[in-house]
C-alpha cells in the first residue's frame, strides 16, 4: 500500500502542478490584460487560487515521497493536498484526478503498516 501511495502521490502532484500552472496564468493574465466580459473574469479570492495553485502540488508530490518511510505523514499531507485542491479550485473535468488521486493515495497511506509489526505508524 505504500508504494501505491507514493505512486499515486506523485501522479497526484504532477497532475496538480498542470492544473495549477493554469490556474495561476489564467489569474495573472485576468489580472494584466483586464476582463473580458463573457469570457475571463477575475476569480473571487486569487490570492487562494495562486497559494494553493503552489501548496497542493508540493504537497501531494511531498506526501507521496515519504508515505514509504512516513506512512502518517505522508497520508496527512496528501489529504490536505486533496482538500486543498477541492476548496480552490472545486470538482471538475480537470481536478477529478489530482483530487481523487491524492485522496485515495492519503487513505492507502494511512491505512498502510509495517508488515513486521502489529501497530501501523507506532
Amino acid at each position: 500500500m505504500r508504494n501505491a501511495a507514493l505512486v499515486l502521490g506523485i501522479i497526484a502532484g504532477v497532475t496538480g502542478m498542470i492544473v495549477g500552472f493554469f490556474s495561476y496564468g489564467y489569474t495573472a493574465a485576468v489580472e494584466h490584460f483586464g476582463t473580458i466580459d463573457g469570457l475571463a473574469e477575475q476569480v473571487l479570492d486569487v490570492q487562494l487560487i495562486r497559494v494553493t495553485s503552489v501548496l497542493a502540488p508540493m504537497l501531494a508530490i511531498a506526501g507521496g515521497a515519504m508515505a514509504r518511510a512516513r506512512a502518517l505523514w505522508g497520508g496527512i499531507l496528501l489529504l490536505l493536498s486533496a482538500a486543498g485542491m477541492y476548496h480552490a479550485f472545486g470538482f471538475n473535468v480537470f481536478t477529478m484526478f489530482p483530487i481523487a488521486f491524492a485522496g485515495l493515495a492519503g487513505v492507502l497511506a494511512l491505512a498502510a503498516g509495517k508488515p513486521d509489526e502489529p501497530k501501523a505508524h507506532f
